[in-house]
C-alpha cells in the first residue's frame, strides 16, 4: 500500500511515509504544526499573475499567457502554501512547475520568485541538497531549451539564446542560494542561542535547587539534632531531676524556634523571587551562639582563631559557619567524643577551617564514603567559592574536616570582622 502513494506525497510526515534521507542540519525540523502562510501566499499568486501578464506585452517574441500558463502559474503559487510544512516537496514542485512554464516558451518574468520562494524555504529548513538540485535542475532545463531544444518548442521560428542571458539565469541562482544561506545560518544561530539561554535558565534553577537543599539540610540537620539529644536527657531526666529536664526542654524549643526562623526565610526567597532577604544571612559572628547550642547537647567546643581579622563577603561567611556548624553537627550525632575543636586561620588570601574530635565514631553514616548529605553539602558550598574540603579519620584517631576558602581581595564591610567571645586555647598540633 505504501508504494501506491505518489512520490510527492511520500514527503508528508509519518514513519510510514517517510523516503527522503534525513537532513543533515540540526535546523531541519518537523514543521506540522505551522499554520498556512495564506496571505503571503495570495499575495504572491497576485504578484505573479499579474507581473507575468505585464511581462508578456514586453516580450513579443514569447508565447503570449493562455489558461495552461495560469494554471502553471496557480499552481506553483499553491505549492508555496506549504512550504514550511513539506518544503522538499514545495522545492521540487515549483521548480517543475517553473521548468514546464519556460519549456512551452511563455515570458520570463516573476515566475521565478515562485521558484527562488520556494527554494529559500527548503534552504532555510536545513534541506540545502534538494534545494541545490531543484534550482540547477531548472537552469539545466532551460539550457537544454535554450540550445538544443528550441526547434521542437514553441515559440515558433526560435533561434538559440545568446549566453550572455545563461551567465545572467546562472547569477541569479547564485545569489538566491547565497542569501537563502545566510538566512538559514542566522537562524540557526538564533537557535542555538535560544537553546543556550534556556540552558543556562535550567542551570541557574539547579543551581538555586542544590542552595536551598544545602540550607535547608544544614539548618534541619542542626536542630534537630539538638532537639533529639536534648529530647533524650529530658526523658530520661524527667522523674529524677525536673529541673535539669525543664532545662532541656527550653533547649528544644530555642534551637526549634530558631530552625523555624532560618526555614521560614529560605521559603521566604523561594516566594518572593528577586527581592533581597528581610534579615542578613547567618555567619562566623553567630560561631558563639552555634557552640552554646552545642555545648547545650553535650559537645564542649574549642574556638582558635589565628591572623588578623578579615572582613569577608556574605556568601564565604555564609559558607563557612554553614561548614562548622555541619562539621560539629556530626559530631554530636556520629562521635562518642564530648570535646571538638575549631580552628580559624585567617589570611589575606584565604580563610581555613579545620574541625577536630578525638572520637570514637559511632556512626558511618557521614562518613567519607557514607551515603550522608552532610560532607558533600560543605563540599559544594567551598567548591562554589573555588575552595577545598578534606575530611577523614586522623592516623592516631578522631576525625577531622577541613576547608579552604579562597578570598579573592574582597573585603566587604559591611559585615564587621569576627570576633571571638569564646576564651581561646591552645591550637591542637598536627598529627
Amino acid at each position: 500500500m505504501e508504494n501506491a502513494w505518489p512520490p510527492w506525497a511520500r514527503r508528508c510526515p509519518g514513519p510510514a511515509r517517510e523516503r527522503w534521507p534525513s537532513p543533515p542540519a540540526e535546523g531541519a525540523r518537523s514543521r506540522s504544526g505551522t499554520r498556512l502562510p495564506w496571505l503571503s501566499t495570495l499575495v504572491v499568486t497576485v504578484l505573479v499573475l499579474v507581473g507575468s501578464g505585464f511581462a508578456g506585452h514586453d516580450q513579443p517574441g514569447r508565447v503570449p499567457l493562455d489558461a495552461f500558463a495560469r494554471v502553471l502559474l496557480v499552481t506553483g503559487t499553491a505549492l508555496l502554501l506549504f512550504r514550511h510544512r513539506c518544503p522538499r516537496t514545495v522545492a521540487l514542485g515549483t521548480a517543475a512547475t517553473t521548468a514546464v512554464y519556460l519549456a512551452a516558451g511563455y515570458p520570463y518574468g516573476p515566475v521565478f520568485l515562485t521558484l527562488a520562494l520556494g527554494a529559500f524555504a527548503a534552504i532555510v529548513a536545513g534541506y540545502r541538497k534538494v534545494a541545490w538540485c531543484a534550482l540547477g535542475g531548472v537552469w539545466v532545463c532551460h539550457v537544454l531549451v535554450a540550445y538544443w531544444l528550441y526547434r521542437r518548442l514553441p515559440p515558433p521560428h526560435d533561434g538559440p539564446a545568446p549566453w550572455e542571458q545563461e551567465f545572467f539565469v546562472l547569477a541569479w541562482v547564485v545569489a538566491v542560494v547565497a542569501l537563502s544561506e545566510l538566512a538559514r545560518v542566522r537562524r540557526e544561530q538564533l537557535a542555538r542561542a535560544r537553546a543556550e539561554r534556556a540552558a543556562a535558565e535550567r542551570r541557574r534553577a539547579d543551581e538555586e535547587r542544590l542552595r536551598i537543599a544545602r540550607e535547608l539540610h544544614d539548618v534541619l540537620a542542626h536542630s534537630i539534632s539538638v532537639i533529639n539529644v536534648q529530647a533524650g536527657v529530658g526523658l530520661a531526666l524527667l522523674d529524677s531531676d525536673p529541673e535539669q529536664a525543664r532545662s532541656a526542654l527550653s533547649t528544644i524549643k530555642d534551637a526549634s524556634k530558631e530552625a523555624l526562623g532560618e526555614v521560614r526565610q529560605v521559603l521566604d526567597t523561594l516566594r518572593t523571587p528577586g527581592d533581597a532577604p528581610r534579615s542578613p544571612a547567618p555567619g562566623l559572628d553567630r560561631l558563639p551562639e552555634l557552640t552554646a547550642q552545642a555545648r547545650s547537647a553535650g559537645l564542649a567546643v574549642e574556638v582558635t582563631t589565628e591572623g588578623a581579622p578579615v572582613a569577608l563577603a556574605p556568601g564565604t561567611d555564609l559558607a563557612a559557619f554553614r561548614i562548622v556548624q555541619e562539621a560539629l553537627t556530626n559530631i554530636v550525632r556520629h562521635s562518642g567524643s564530648r570535646t571538638a575543636r575549631v580552628l580559624l586561620v585567617r589570611t589575606p588570601g584565604a580563610l581555613e577551617i579545620r574541625v577536630d574530635d578525638d572520637g570514637p565514631a559511632t556512626s558511618a553514616a557521614d562518613g567519607p564514603e557514607g551515603g550522608g548529605n552532610g560532607l558533600v553539602g560543605m563540599r559544594e558550598r567551598a567548591a562554589a567559592l573555588g575552595g577545598t574540603v578534606e575530611a577523614g579519620p586522623r592516623p592516631d584517631g578522631g576525625f577531622r574536616v577541613r576547608a579552604r576558602i579562597p578570598l579573592p581581595g574582597a573585603h566587604d564591610p559591611g559585615r564587621a570582622p569576627y570576633t571571638d567571645t569564646v576564651t581561646p586555647t591552645a591550637t591542637e598540633e598536627e598529627s
